[in-house]
């Protein structure tokens, strides 16, 4: 079952935007994100879909059914919460069937849809107790296992993994993902976590500021970010933006500092930049004569390395480097560019970018985005 959004807003005093203008639409059997900032708007989306809060101006359809005023019993959904929601003198098995009962299922198929949910969330043995004496990640199965067993083509998840370690984490991020595939549901699911929204989502919604920045494929939104703030929000460490003034005496050449250098395949116009590059994206010379930075901090991941460094114009960078070098704080350091970078405007919008092979990326740049939003 497909929904789509259209010109959705939400507003409680008739003045203030808590969202606007929302457009959107979701394909059945798509794992579809909604990520963003504290704040942002998220999980009133989500509600405003589920039908727990009211729609303030827009359309909500539901399988071509317009549901904007409909109750939340009547969208066919299902919907899982941050907190779990479960009964806790319910053991695991009556807290999967209350809903099924509330709607006076038979008794027979009642049995039949929960233990076929239990058992897909691998929770069958554990049938007998209580919420209490289950582990979090096991609360979460049961939430799981109870709207799996509503068997609704449609299932909203409101950060159901944020109380998780971050172990536990990963190990339900793919069996989320999977049970999804399986059983060929919508899922719109909402999280604060870039790292979920990349690694589960088959589209991703990006939440700023009451709406919506961009949306597309995990790899649409990561290599080719309408923004700064989309370009900054994805990506571990984040993008570095680094000001820039440009003027046709410059010829072509977005300079940093002295040191720190970028050069454009194509004239842009006068006026202020951001330059944007990932931490992967800078050198480091240790032992070049000329230095242009400081090293305030170093984060050892045991892979890579983390590198935070003050450049001497006062501009903080991060560069990530290989586990093999070795630098110490305070030491003076020269940081160069290589051809990867991006180019935002002062307003923050994407107006170009380079993928260091060579080619030119502005119209496909331009191109790219225009379909994304």
């Amino acid at each position: 079952m497909g929904i789509e959004l259209a010109s959705l807003s939400k507003s409680y005093d008739g003045q203030n935007w808590t969202l606007k203008n929302i457009n959107v639409q979701i394909k059945s059997g798509e794992f579809f994100t909604i990520v963003g900032p504290s704040g942002c708007g998220k999980s009133t989306l989500l509600r405003m879909i589920a039908g727990l809060i009211s729609i303030s101006d827009g359309t909500l359809k539901i399988d071509d059914q317009d549901v904007t005023n409909l109750p939340p019993q009547e969208r066919s959904l299902s919907m899982v919460f941050q907190n779990y929601a479960l009964f806790p003198f319910l053991d695991v098995k009556s807290n999967v069937a209350f809903g099924l009962k509330a709607r006076k299922m038979p008794a027979a198929q009642l049995e039949q849809r929960v233990a076929h949910a239990l058992e897909l969330v691998g929770l069958s043995e554990l049938k007998a107790r209580k919420p209490r004496e289950l582990s979090g990640g096991q609360r979460q199965r049961v939430a799981l296992a109870r709207a799996i067993a509503s068997d609704t083509k449609i299932c909203l998840m409101d950060e159901p993994l944020s109380n998780l370690d971050a172990q536990l984490r990963s190990k339900m991020r793919s069996e989320i993902r999977e049970l999804q595939q399986n059983l060929g549901i919508t899922l719109i699911y909402v999280t604060h976590d870039q790292v979920e929204a990349m690694t589960m989502a088959d589209r991703i919604m990006v939440l700023h500021a009451h709406e919506v920045q961009q949306i597309g494929t995990p790899s649409e939104i990561y290599q080719h970010p309408a923004n700064s703030f989309v370009a900054q929000f994805f990506g571990t460490p984040r993008m570095n933006l680094l000001s820039v003034h440009y003027s046709t005496k410059n010829q072509r050449h977005l300079q940093v500092d002295p040191l720190l250098d970028y050069v454009l395949p194509m004239d842009i116009e006068e006026g202020d930049y951001f330059v944007g590059v990932r931490p992967n994206a800078l050198e480091i010379h240790a032992t070049a004569q000329a230095s242009n930075a400081a090293i305030k901090n170093i984060e050892y991941l045991g892979t890579q390395s983390i590198i935070h460094a003050l450049l001497d114009n006062q501009e903080e960078v991060r560069i990530t480097t290989a586990q093999n070098n070795t630098f110490s704080l305070g030491e003076r350091i020269q940081i160069r560019a290589t051809a990867a970078y991006f180019v935002f405007d002062n307003t923050g919008r994407a107006i170009f970018f380079n993928k260091g092979d060579g080619e030119d990326g502005r119209t496909n740049y331009k191109q790219t985005v225009t379909n994304a939003l």
